[in-house]
């Protein structure tokens, strides 16, 4: 989960919340540059800039998808 302070955005996690995957294609110390699918597996999309800050808030309740499950 984001709330535990080990937790780091790293660019090429998956975030899943609920039906809904966010994939971090580019991270940087203030912004986040991500992917929004409804499958883990696609790569293509429409890039989304937000800061870091709304990125967390988007992501709250959501689980880290282990890269080895897709």
């Amino acid at each position: 989960m984001i709330g535990n302070q080990n937790m780091k955005l790293q660019q090429g996690q998956i975030w899943q919340k609920g039906n809904n995957y966010y994939r971090i294609t580019e991270w940087s110390r203030m912004i986040i540059q991500y992917k929004h699918t409804d499958d883990p597996n696609l790569k293509e999309g429409e890039v989304i800039e937000i800061s870091k800050k709304e990125f967390c808030r988007l992501i709250k309740g959501g689980t880290l998808v282990d890269p080895s499950s897709h």
